[in-house]
């Protein structure tokens, strides 16, 4: 059995968890069943959502000390969930919240993890799971040896959400009742993307809109906001951007940033380079704004333009107020 566990806040899913259930369908190959969790207080309507996908089951494990994150309080209820299910992988998206807790979980089962993978193959009749290595130079193949279950953290982009697979009538529903031990709950959550006011998680943006070195200076990203508030975009960047200080770093995109699959992303005046690819390629429909024609980025793109970002933007910006 393989086992996904879903993230939610406020009894909505995090774009990324679908990710993971489809990597969980493709390891599966129909053969080996699938259940997803989702874990927290009042997420009936999370679970619901969940049990549209083509799942053996989905079990809500729905409880007061959960409903806030916290580290020990999810690391008590996913330890309970896997020692009663006993699966053979577990499988989570690479988020800010599994990087918290899942190597803890790990630790305390005694288990083999791997984390970031970014695809799946068959190596001798085992999983063999590809992650990148320094920065994105190099994908190595790991197969996972000791007992089961082995837990696998998938990065976000490497599928397609929207390959899905839907069940024909709803899965199942279950409400597995578990006992936390709220005295042993360390952390105060304290919501940490809404400490500062301009943070902002790309990772769940639709449409992207990042700049790179092309901008020429700080004074020209007006330019590409601009644009960007014309496509409903977040806006981005390369590192070069951020490292000047030009936009704040939650808005790096990259090996050393966040990875992002929106449904478009518009790069404008990124070269390309393999540690801003790494963090992007997984974006339904890429568009590129470029003067130099033979940049990297055109190789990857769905759409090209080789010409003046100066010029196209507001020719863009114009088009789409029209």
């Amino acid at each position: 059995m393989i086992l996904v566990i879903a993230e939610q806040k406020e009894s909505v899913l995090n774009r990324a968890s679908w990710e993971a259930l489809v990597a969980a369908q493709q390891l599966s190959a129909g053969t080996v069943p699938v259940h997803v969790a989702v874990l927290g207080h009042q997420i009936a309507a999370a679970a619901t959502e969940l049990s549209h996908a083509a799942v053996a089951g989905v079990i809500s494990i729905d409880h007061p000390s959960l409903e806030h994150y916290t580290a020990d309080g999810y690391v008590q209820a996913a330890r309970a969930l896997v020692d009663h299910l006993a699966p053979a992988h577990v499988l989570v998206a690479h988020t800010y919240q599994t990087r918290d807790f899942v190597p803890v979980l790990a630790a305390r089962l005694d288990r083999a993890l791997v984390t970031d993978v970014i695809a799946i193959h068959q190596h001798n009749g085992a999983p063999a799971f590809a992650r990148p290595m320094f920065q994105g130079k190099l994908v190595a193949d790991v197969v996972l040896s000791g007992p089961s279950p082995h837990l696998v953290t998938m990065q976000i982009g490497a599928v397609r959400a929207d390959a899905l697979a839907k069940g024909p009538s709803l899965a199942p529903v279950t409400t597995m009742a578990i006992s936390v031990d709220a005295t042993a709950i360390r952390q105060r959550a304290e919501a940490p993307f809404q400490e500062a006011k301009q943070a902002v998680d790309l990772s769940q943006a639709e449409r992207i809109l990042a700049v790179g070195r092309g901008i020429k200076s700080q004074d020209n990203i007006a330019v590409a906001q601009q644009l960007a508030d014309a496509l409903g975009a977040e806006l981005a960047a390369s590192r070069p951007i951020c490292d000047n200080g030009w936009l704040p770093m939650e808005r790096q995109i990259g090996s050393s940033g966040q990875t992002v699959a929106p449904k478009l992303y518009v790069a404008v005046g990124i070269s390309g380079a393999i540690q801003h690819l790494v963090g992007m390629k997984g974006a339904r429909t890429i568009v590129a704004i470029n003067k130099d024609a033979e940049a990297p980025i055109f190789e990857i793109a769905d759409y090209g333009v080789a010409g003046d970002l100066f010029e196209v933007a507001p020719a863009l910006v114009a088009a789409l107020k029209a």
